[in-house]
């Protein structure tokens, strides 16, 4: 089910465009689909025939995002893991200060090295109802007033719907513009398509290293643009919506963390409306990265800092319980793989 399908049914049972609004407000923020208002009981307000198809179309709803399992984090965010209506699982992360990060498909095409979900590949695309359905599941636990598009897939492989769900959420959702962050590799079209939206949102880019040979091998299925012009794009973005770029920079030891690459970063921001996000990855015993020693990372902090770069350390939410994007899917589906392969 698509946003559109669910306000066309709306439509075809008689549903005038206010009571649509009334219906998809209630939605949004996890309440009863027949909710009323202050002043107005819903069935002094929405048509018979809407009011009688009320439930059937709550089930079809509900059945879109449903919680599987919630995995609480010492850092106050909670791991959603969640299950589709085909039985397919994605994430969603409660953040601390009323925050949400989305998954935008099952797995993911890009295949960032450090990345779980890129480890399966991309399996499909999410509709723009089972996207905005994250944030109608999490606001039955918790207050939303920020959506990140940052948990599983790659948000521009997807653009039609991700937009479509920034545009709900951005009206009815009583999300402000500033507060949907769109995260991406730098997919041309993103810079093409954002400054046309009548919402636009905030634009994350995951950099991870100012050396375009290094970048294609931690991200070997990324569009081939040379970190200084995804930069450049970034900087005409954020000077068009007044509101800084967000650089997504996953600290990996031995690998994007040297005095090289400060002096880099140092080059490509200057004079740019930016903010960088140093992400310490997050570290599995198995794992072929490691995160950098936390006296590396106050190093780095301090030296790009005292340079003019605002730098912010982002820790993974959730890592206390290995709950790195990708890492509950993929431990719920080996689960299920086992039951089945003893079932047989």
């Amino acid at each position: 089910m698509h946003i559109h399908d669910f306000h066309q049914r709306l439509a075809e049972l008689g549903a005038k465009p206010q009571h649509i609004g009334r219906i998809t407000r209630a939605w949004l923020q996890g309440k009863a689909l027949d909710s009323g208002t202050r002043n107005q009981r819903s069935e002094n307000f929405l048509p018979l025939a809407v009011r009688q198809a009320l439930a059937e179309l709550a089930g079809q709803l509900d059945g879109l995002a449903r919680l599987r399992s919630e995995h609480p984090g010492a850092d106050g965010s909670a791991r959603l893991l969640v299950e589709l209506g085909d039985g397919q699982m994605v994430e969603s992360v409660l953040l601390p200060r009323d925050g949400l990060c989305v998954s935008s498909q099952v797995g993911c095409a890009v295949g960032c090295v450090f990345c779980m979900t890129g480890k399966s590949g991309l399996l499909r695309q999410l509709s723009s109802a089972e996207i905005v359905a994250q944030v109608a599941l999490a606001r039955r636990f918790r207050n939303v007033k920020k959506v990140v598009f940052m948990g599983m897939g790659e948000p521009a492989h997807n653009l039609d719907n991700v937009l479509a769900a920034i545009d709900l959420l951005g009206s009815e959702g009583g999300i402000g513009h500033k507060n949907l962050v769109f995260s991406t590799v730098g997919d041309p079209r993103v810079f093409e398509r954002l400054p046309q939206q009548r919402i636009k949102p905030a634009l994350a880019l995951s950099l991870h290293t100012t050396d375009a040979e290094l970048r294609q091998q931690l991200l070997p299925r990324a569009p081939r643009i040379d970190p200084a012009e995804l930069v450049e794009l970034g900087e005409a973005y954020a000077r068009s919506v007044d509101y800084p770029i967000q650089y997504q920079w996953t600290l990996l030891k031995g690998i994007n963390d040297s005095q090289e690459e400060m002096d880099g970063i140092l080059r490509l921001f200057k004079g740019k409306f930016a903010v960088l996000n140093l992400i310490p990855y997050n570290s599995l015993e198995a794992d072929d990265f490691q995160r950098p020693d936390g006296e590396r990372i106050v190093q780095i902090v301090r030296y790009l800092h005292s340079r003019g770069v605002l730098t912010k350390v982002r820790n993974s939410a959730g890592q206390d319980i290995d709950g790195g994007c990708g890492q509950l899917r993929a431990r719920a589906s080996a689960l299920l793989n086992a039951r089945q392969a003893r079932a047989r």
